[in-house]
């Protein structure tokens, strides 16, 4: 078995495990364990099939970081219910459906007892926690799993391989992208993908994570814009050099109406890669539950049975190759 570490982008999984498991399915108090179950479920499959030796789910301890709303108030300021910042518990990103946020803390003590590492970083997203997880490895090729395109940034071929498990479709038509995956879909540049691609996606936006983007560019634009420069910073030096033939006038007129926003979006896009991760405990893959009597004992409160004995199989399995 090839050693790898696989980072998990944990809110990503459980909500599509929230909307991908009726909420019929509950514990036996009726509380709905459909994120519990099909989060366990997803772990066990991925363990099973893409056999990693190393396993950290990754948390959200700041869903929208202080350093990016400041940078650029818009982000994600939609999903602010009211207009103002709810707390939540550490795990939990932002406002959540009412029948998934009192699963999350059970998920908790669910990847706790089997032995599963977690990893947060204060005033950071589980993208930052990714992002500096994968830049720091050197030993290991690493597999990130995520619904979550932004993260199709990290991908690359040194030191270690680091390929992003893209599951924005479900697990069941999961797509592994390294850089030449993320060149032909993206029409970006093969030798520097991942930046490309933060570079594309900061000229292209995104609403869903409130970024305007440079009206009128969009992802065809983006990427011949990409593709014409070696780095953001020469893009940027581009739109105020009249005589740089890569720019039409109109585009360079675009970028130029929207140049406070290229200022200052670059730290809001790209994933940090010197956050503070804190990991609960060594990430080493465990063959057998770390606390057997706890995880027997949450899969009766919660009705786990069957999702907990797939989990544990998996583990036993992988730790027998």
């Amino acid at each position: 078995m090839i050693p790898s570490l696989m980072l998990l982008d944990a809110a990503s999984l459980y909500f599509r495990a929230f909307y991908g498991v009726p909420e019929s399915v509950t514990a036996p108090d009726g509380t709905p364990v459909n994120a519990v179950r099909g989060f366990c479920d997803m772990v066990a499959r991925l363990v099973g099939e893409r056999r990693p030796t190393r396993l950290v789910a990754c948390l959200d301890l700041e869903w929208r970081p202080a350093f990016r709303v400041a940078a650029l108030p818009s982000y994600k300021a939609h999903r602010v219910a009211g207009g103002e910042l709810e707390t939540a518990p550490a795990g939990i990103p932002e406002e959540v459906p009412a029948a998934l946020a009192p699963q999350v803390p059970v998920l908790l003590e669910v990847l706790a007892a089997a032995g599963i590492a977690t990893a947060g970083a204060e005033g950071h997203e589980a993208d930052d926690v990714i992002g500096t997880l994968a830049a720091v490895e050197r030993i290991d090729a690493v597999q990130v799993v995520s619904g979550d395109r932004d993260l199709m940034q990290v991908v690359r071929e040194e030191p270690t391989p680091v390929r992003v498990i893209y599951v924005g479709r479900g697990l069941a038509k999961a797509e592994t992208l390294g850089p030449a995956e993320v060149a032909a879909k993206y029409d970006v540049p093969v030798e520097r993908a991942g930046t490309a691609y933060a570079e594309l996606a900061m000229l292209r936006g995104d609403p869903s994570d409130g970024l305007p983007g440079v009206p009128g560019v969009g992802a065809k634009t983006a990427a011949t814009l990409v593709s014409r420069f070696g780095s953001w910073a020469e893009l940027r030096a581009a739109v105020a050099d009249r005589s740089d033939p890569r720019l039409s006038a109109a585009v360079r007129t675009k970028l130029a109406v929207a140049a406070p926003y290229l200022a200052v979006v670059e730290p809001v896009v790209r994933v940090a890669l010197d956050a503070p991760v804190k990991l609960d405990r060594p990430d080493a893959l465990p063959a057998a539950p770390a606390d057997p009597d706890r995880l027997a004992a949450l899969a009766q409160r919660w009705g786990l049975g069957g999702s907990v004995d797939r989990l544990v199989a998996a583990l036993a399995a992988a730790g027998q190759r």
